[in-house]
């Protein structure tokens, strides 16, 4: 890889799948870091009275199988972390020499953890035309964003472009390629929509990455070679790829069967890095480990 190309980042998204539990979550971290060697941990915050409607909250979980509370409201406040339990994760984070980060899901949960000061924020694909918490971000918050636009129109991905570049951040921004389901069948992750992306969005924003759902990690070694390529071709940086991860996919919970558990996202973080040096045209015409079997080999007529 040159020295000059930016390395791909790869995070952890733990998201809720360490069950509401704290030492969970901080073992999540440790393993993230130590053996699966990510780059960023990502957890979730929601204010879930603010985020959802009463008849909602107080209605019973669609999988009752996947629920931790008799309600939805319920499941979803089990699973919430509350400001200090964040500060916690980052230092948990810090000594482990990882990067923390969360998504908000709305205003209040994006000012909490805008008052955090992490190092990069997160727009997930639900709440992306939610322009008071970004409008919120943009104004009091001087890390990066990131936005995901799985289940988002085109149209409303130019919108979210346009709303960052009209408020002077869209260099601070990073714009994730996505396909919301959970899992994803391989038919639906649409690769080369990071390659459109690259070419309509690439050079104005901080970078694309790509967040996938998928079963498996051939597909994130295509994201990153589909990247590499358009930014090889002046389209920008490739930045991020994120997955889902988890210790156990049989936990309940209905992220856990599209994540990937320690030895899949140690494998996935190893091959991200070894492919992206091997994307690369020929130094010169005859590399130093080919010239002596050249010497020893090439027939001379």
């Amino acid at each position: 890889m040159s020295n000059a190309r930016q390395k791909v980042k790869v995070i952890a998204e733990i998201g809720c799948n360490h069950k509401g539990d704290l030492d969970i979550a901080k073992e999540m971290i440790r393993v993230a870091a130590q053996v699966c060697k990510a780059d960023v941990a990502k957890f979730q915050k929601r204010c879930n009275r603010e985020l959802l409607p009463p008849e909602q909250y107080d209605a019973p979980h669609p999988v009752p199988e996947n629920s931790y509370g008799p309600t939805y409201g319920a499941h979803r406040e089990f699973l919430e972390f509350d400001t200090e339990q964040h500060r916690e994760l980052i230092a948990e984070c810090r000594a482990n020499g990882i990067a923390y980060s969360t998504s908000v899901w709305d205003l209040t949960s994006a000012k909490e953890m805008a008052a955090l000061e992490p190092p990069l924020l997160k727009i997930p694909s639900a709440t992306n035309q939610h322009y008071g918490l970004q409008e919120y971000l943009c104004a009091h918050y001087g890390g990066e964003i990131h936005v995901s636009t799985g289940m988002s129109t085109r149209a409303e991905i130019e919108g979210v472009v346009k709303f960052y570049e009209e408020r002077g951040r869209a260099q601070d921004v990073v714009i994730y390629a996505c396909t919301s389901g959970y899992p994803v069948a391989f038919e639906d992750v649409c690769l080369f929509e990071i390659g459109r992306m690259m070419e309509s969005f690439g050079g104005r924003v901080k970078g694309i990455g790509f967040s996938g759902h998928h079963l498996g990690i051939a597909a994130d070694i295509a994201a990153l070679a589909i990247g590499r390529m358009k930014e090889a071709e002046g389209h920008g940086r490739f930045s991020h790829i994120e997955r889902h991860f988890t210790l156990d996919r049989t936990w309940k919970g209905t992220d856990h069967a599209a994540s990937l558990e320690p030895d899949g996202f140690r494998r996935l973080c190893r091959d991200v890095a070894n492919v992206d040096l091997a994307l690369a045209e020929k130094r010169e015409e005859i590399l130093p480990v080919e010239a002596v079997q050249r010497a020893k080999l090439k027939w001379r007529g």
